[in-house]
């Protein structure tokens, strides 16, 4: 949810954020309507509220004869109070429907317009180039017994499947170096619940635009989450946070589930668009003018595991209409896929500023020891994605693949795997 009070002060910023983004920039309008008529039928109300003591008191003090009709009376203005309470209520949930379906503001120096109009920021490493014809990922998975689509779709469906053999264990290998870095930023390991309450679904910004993307269980009325970010973004819901020493930095562990609804057929070959996977995601709660200096670390962390692996990548700046409707800023980190002769996204990294923690109610207390929202970063360190540039950028002609250094001590030592 954005700041209601730059809402009523700059509406223009906010409309201009909304359009960059190409969304509509009606909702602020809106938005300040039902702000106006909020305002306006809670001072009614207290108005009524205040008469309706005074006159309390009146009635009090009143002369025996004279008391059945002030009591008339007194239950008369009852009545209108309540009612003047109801319209305000029904204000109130009017302004916050209104000012949710706003999205967080983006901040200056984001690109304006779609997917396709990121700006690239830098290219990292030098592109893989083979003396022979590489195989893709699957392939390459398929000679190696590290994945079986074939069983997966048997078992549960099409974009479900098995990692098998060095396959899992690179998966695990991987997630484990991930968490290896994470402890060593001073990150707190938590394995996170994978079904969350409405509304900490809602609070993340995950129930908008991309809702028909996330499973949902109506006996239950419980999601599965795609990421674990919305887990941890409602670890602290509601608390009031000591940052007094810096940041709280948690890194998620969890099994990840998506429909891939709008996805329309693409990458169903392998294991790069999938319904469910792994995933280590970092998140950070910090104050708001620390959060751009935060975001820039988890983008280093992130830059750093994918130079150890071996792996060429690009930075991109996620443009304002290719963000979601909680991030006020995006980088994506795209890897080099070597048979797509493509940089495909592995992983991103968001400052949502105080966007989710003023829907979920997470606060800390400033310098004046008033409280105020905090800022909520995440970004992802590892995940089973990441094994399909791995694949492809360290193969060799007869399939086998060569294992990056990193890794290494996470699987016995092995330093090349072979059918």
């Amino acid at each position: 949810m954005i700041d209601p009070v730059l809402l009523r002060e700059n509406p223009d910023r906010v409309r201009a954020s909304q359009a960059a983004r190409g969304s509509s920039t009606s909702l602020v309008d809106s938005a300040l309507e039902a702000d106006a008529a909020r305002r306006s039928t809670i001072t009614a109300f207290e108005e009524l509220r205040a008469e309706q003591n005074a006159f309390g008191k009146t009635v009090a003090r009143a002369a025996k004869e004279d008391k059945a009709a002030l009591v008339a009376q007194a239950q008369e203005l009852a009545a209108a109070v309540k009612n003047a309470q109801q319209v305000a209520n029904q204000a109130e949930e009017t302004y916050q429907a209104a000012v949710r379906a706003i999205e967080n503001i983006v901040i200056d120096g984001v690109p304006e317009g779609g997917e396709k109009d990121f700006v690239t920021l830098r290219e990292v490493g030098e592109k893989p180039t083979f003396d022979f014809e590489p195989r893709d990922h699957l392939a390459l998975g398929e000679i190696l017994g590290a994945i079986d689509m074939s069983r997966g779709a048997k078992v549960s469906g099409a974009r479900f499947y098995f990692l098998r053999g060095i396959g899992a264990r690179l998966e695990i290998a991987l997630m484990n170096l991930a968490l290896d870095r994470a402890l060593e930023a001073g990150f707190v390991p938590l394995i996170t619940p994978t079904l969350v309450k409405p509304e900490i679904m809602a609070g993340t910004g995950f129930l908008g635009a991309h809702a028909d993307e996330v499973y949902h269980l109506p006996a239950d009325d419980l999601y599965l989450t795609g990421t674990s970010e919305v887990a941890l973004a409602g670890y602290h819901a509601d608390e009031i946070l000591d940052l007094d020493a810096g940041a709280m930095r948690y890194a998620g562990w969890s099994t990840c589930y998506r429909r891939e609804a709008g996805s329309h057929g693409k990458d169903t070959r392998g294991i790069i668009r999938v319904h469910q996977f792994n995933k280590l995601e970092m998140f950070v709660y910090t104050t708001p003018e620390e959060a751009e200096a935060e975001h820039l670390r988890l983008l280093a962390m992130q830059e750093g595991m994918l130079q150890d692996l071996g792996l060429s990548y690009r930075v991109i700046d996620t443009a304002a209409g290719d963000l979601g409707s909680s991030a006020a800023r995006k980088y994506d980190v795209e890897a080099w896929v070597p048979t797509q002769d493509a940089y495909r996204e592995l992983t991103s990294t968001s400052n949502c500023t105080t966007y989710q923690a003023r829907r979920l109610g997470t606060r800390y207390r400033d310098g004046s020891g008033k409280t105020a929202p905090v800022a909520t970063l995440n970004g992802t360190l590892a995940t089973t994605r990441w094994i399909v540039a791995i694949l492809e950028t360290h193969q060799q002609a007869d399939g086998s693949v060569v294992v990056p250094e990193a890794l290494r001590p996470y699987l016995g030592g092995l330093e090349v795997i072979t059918a």
